[in-house]
C-alpha cells in the first residue's frame, strides 16, 4: 500500500495541477514569485540548461524514485518533446503516467482507476513544451553549482504556491540526471535517472492512455 501511495504522490506533486485552496498552507503561500537577481554566471548556466533541454528530442532511462517517506520503487521512463511522457513502474506495481499532448493521465493499477490533468496545469509542462524558455512564466529561484553538479530550481511565477521543480545535471558529459519536486504541502519527491539514452525511436502509441486489459500491464503491447 505504500508504495502505491508513493506512486500517487508523483503523479499529485508533479502532474497534477496543485490549486491555490489545495491546502491552508497552500493558500496563504500562493502568490507570484519573487524576482530573484542571478549573478552573471548563473544565467549562463540556465541558457546552458535551456539549450541542452530544447536539444532533446528523444530520452529514455530506468529510474529511481524515492517517496516523502523514503519508499523506493523503480521503473522506466520515457520522454518525446514536445509534449510526450511515460513512467511504467517495474512490478510488482502496474501504475503509470503519460502525456498525450494535451493531457496528463495517471493509473493507479491496484484500484484500477484513472486520473487526469491538463499538461499546461502541471508542472511537468515546463520540460515538455516546444520551446523550453526558463522566464516569462516560469522563474529560475536558483542556481546551484558544486564539483560535477549543478542544480536549477523553477517554480510557476503567477502561483508560487503550486510547489517547485529542481532539475538536477551531471556536469560533464552535461546530461540530465534527476529531478525533485517540493509540493505545496513541503513534501519532497525525488526521481533519479540510470544511464539515461537520447535520440531513441518510440512508437507513438505508447504515448496514448489505453485503459489496461484485466491481467496485463501497462495498457500496451509490451
Amino acid at each position: 500500500m505504500l508504495r502505491r501511495l508513493s506512486t500517487a504522490l508523483l503523479f499529485a506533486s508533479l502532474l497534477a495541477p496543485l490549486p491555490a485552496a489545495f491546502s491552508p498552507a497552500a493558500a496563504a503561500a500562493a502568490a507570484p514569485a519573487t524576482p530573484v537577481s542571478l549573478s552573471a554566471q548563473d544565467q549562463a548556466v540556465v541558457a546552458k540548461v535551456e539549450e541542452y533541454l530544447n536539444g532533446i528530442t528523444t530520452l529514455q532511462s530506468k529510474f529511481l524514485q524515492v517517496a516523502p517517506n523514503g519508499r523506493q520503487a523503480t521503473g522506466t521512463f520515457y520522454l518525446w518533446r514536445p509534449g510526450r511522457m511515460r513512467l511504467e513502474y517495474d512490478r510488482p506495481l502496474k501504475d503509470f503516467i503519460v502525456a498525450d499532448g494535451s493531457f496528463v493521465f495517471y493509473w493507479d493499477g491496484e484500484m484500477r482507476q484513472q486520473s487526469s490533468a491538463p499538461i499546461g496545469s502541471t508542472l511537468a509542462d515546463f520540460i515538455l513544451r516546444k520551446t523550453i524558455r526558463l522566464s516569462g512564466d516560469v522563474t529560475v529561484t536558483d542556481v546551484y553549482q558544486a564539483p560535477g553538479v549543478i542544480e536549477v530550481t523553477l517554480l510557476e511565477t503567477k502561483d508560487a504556491g503550486k510547489g517547485s521543480l529542481t532539475l538536477v545535471f551531471e556536469d560533464r558529459p552535461f546530461q540530465l540526471r534527476k529531478w525533485r519536486v517540493l509540493d505545496a504541502q513541503g513534501l519532497t519527491t525525488e526521481v533519479a535517472l540510470m544511464n539515461p539514452r537520447t535520440d531513441v525511436t518510440f512508437d507513438r502509441e505508447m504515448f496514448y492512455f489505453k485503459e489496461p486489459a484485466r491481467g496485463s500491464d501497462f495498457g500496451r503491447n509490451n
